[in-house]
């Protein structure tokens, strides 16, 4: 018999979460059966604190959430008292000196800033019919936005393919001023420095005594291949994943609205 991870780990948009934004009842018995085996879960997802509740809702098999992209780490063990392990954010002057040197090379860009924390705040920016949720943006200037520390930014190009922006990013942000990536909305996601899911998963190893070789990841985009290169035990793309998550995957599975990381699961723990 194969033995079984300590630890698994997934995205929640993309990987378990359908596209209509539903989770199957059917993943939701799996994940139970995981956690009955003594296995821990974490749902790490780029979403914000802001949203704590829906990935509660998305995913309450969780033991830890690492949100954010990595920038907050709770244990929710105790949903009555969470315990944050970790509460990063990157100051807005820093976000603007990213956005500038970007707009040096690509010109004008579309910006949004994810600064409240509290429930279902909203982002700051510039209202764009290209955001998925435009109910939860509030227009304001750039400036009044780069006022303070903030916990993401996202910026978008009018033309440009994601991936060129963000391949531009890569090559004009040090990473000692910002992390960039981005998560499968048509934005480049600007993180604080040293801020992504791998990191975010170290602190709630730590807390649990779990070596990255006993961890399985699931994941679709590129801000999940920083812990598909952490995580030991195994890495699991599913079907609809990005190219660039692929290559550094282990497997494949079903796609998301296939219920991919639930028929993994499944399969695993019957062998």
């Amino acid at each position: 018999m194969r033995s079984l991870p300590k630890l698994v780990a997934t995205d929640l948009d993309g990987t378990l979460v359908h596209s209509d934004d539903t989770v199957s009842d059917y993943t939701r018995a799996v994940l139970e059966r995981v956690k009955a085996a003594g296995i821990h879960i974490v749902g790490a997802t780029g979403r914000g604190p802001r949203l704590t509740g829906l990935i509660r809702s998305d995913i309450p098999a969780a033991d830890f959430l690492v949100m954010g992209g990595g920038s907050r780490v709770v244990d929710v063990r105790d949903p009555e008292h969470p315990v944050v392990l970790r509460d990063e954010r990157l100051d807005g002057a820093a976000l603007a000196e990213v956005l500038a040197r970007l707009e040096q090379e690509l010109g004008t860009l579309s910006v949004l800033v994810e600064a409240g924390d509290h429930h279902e705040a909203p982002l700051w920016g510039d209202a764009d019919p290209h955001w998925r949720y435009p109910d939860v943006v509030e227009a304001r200037v750039r400036a009044e936005c780069l006022t303070g520390p903030v916990l993401k930014g996202f910026a978008r190009h009018p033309t440009c393919d994601v991936d060129d922006v963000l391949a531009v990013a890569e090559r004009v942000v040090p990473p000692d001023l910002a992390t960039i990536t981005q998560a499968g909305l048509g934005y480049i996601e600007i993180c604080p420095p040293g801020v992504d899911k791998a990191t975010g998963l170290r602190f709630v190893a730590t807390a649990l005594g779990i070596d990255p070789g006993d961890v399985l990841v699931f994941g679709d985009m590129p801000n999940d291949v920083p812990m598909f290169r952490w995580a030991g035990f195994g890495r699991v793309a599913v079907g609809n994943a990005h190219p660039a998550l692929k290559a550094v995957a282990d497997e494949t599975t079903l796609t998301n609205d296939e219920d991919g990381v639930a028929t993994y699961l499944e399969a695993m723990l019957t062998l």
